[in-house]
């Protein structure tokens, strides 16, 4: 279960790599503004907001990236320490997410499962 947890995260990572890339990079083009569904107006307005949010997306993933890797190094503890602070982060984002907009529980899913399973299996490796 470990080695499976540690996949979950590298998972839930690369997920917020792509997140941030839509939210940084990529806003305002029309297959981003679809996926969030927003209008050319709203994504120009909401633009900078945006920016600073794929960075903190960005951020959530080198942390759990590093720790993986940490992990595969050998050193254990504070592998597990990033990995389960990138994860558990990446969590209780998308736990805030839902609790503050019902409407966006699909996405709160998307953001929250891969997290929520690598908690699961490392908290069962024991």
């Amino acid at each position: 279960m470990h080695v499976a947890g540690l996949v979950f995260a590298a998972l839930a990572a690369a997920l917020h790599v792509y997140i941030f890339v839509l939210e940084s990079l990529t806003w305002t083009s029309p297959r981003t503004r679809a996926v969030f569904g927003t209008t050319v107006e709203e994504a120009e307005t909401t633009r900078p907001l945006a920016f600073n949010q794929g960075f903190y997306n960005l951020f959530l993933a080198v942390v759990t990236g590093i720790g993986v890797g940490a992990v595969a190094l050998g050193h254990n503890a504070v592998g597990l320490a990033l990995t389960f602070a990138g994860v558990g982060s990446m969590l209780a984002a998308a736990l805030v997410l839902v609790a503050s907009s019902p409407d966006k529980a699909r996405a709160a899913v998307v953001q929250g499962a891969f997290p929520a399973i690598t908690i699961a299996l490392l908290a069962l490796s024991g």
